[in-house]
């Protein structure tokens, strides 16, 4: 059988080492005016991040999508997949990447002539 005082012991111990706030109840010194606080600090930050969240669509819809290869401006949402996937525009897709991407992901690039 199992000493009936363990926890008494144990909390005890962990008292004489590390003192008594590590064995009080963390609702100890809760109270509703720090709920209230705590609240508050949760919907500030919340705040924050959809602020940030924003900020960082705003500028990514400010970025200049200009194809690595042949250096077309202002690619068109029909060009997404493969500008996001290989930084160029679908005709320059077809053109040097279908089908050889594995050599592109190594670094191969078509002369600028």
């Amino acid at each position: 059988m199992k000493d009936q005082n363990y926890v008494v012991k144990m909390e005890k111990a962990i008292s004489e080492k590390w003192g008594a706030e590590a064995i009080q109840n963390p609702k100890a010194g809760w109270d509703q005016e720090k709920e209230k606080e705590y609240l508050e600090q949760l919907k500030e930050k919340e705040r924050k991040k959809r602020d940030l969240e924003k900020k960082a669509k705003q500028n990514l819809s400010k970025v200049a999508r200009v194809c690595s290869t042949c250096e077309k401006d202002k690619i068109s949402s029909r060009h997404d997949v493969y500008f996001t996937k290989f930084s160029c525009c679908f005709d320059c897709y077809v053109q040097w990447i279908e089908g050889r991407e594995q050599r592109w992901k190594e670094g191969w690039r078509p002369d600028k002539k």
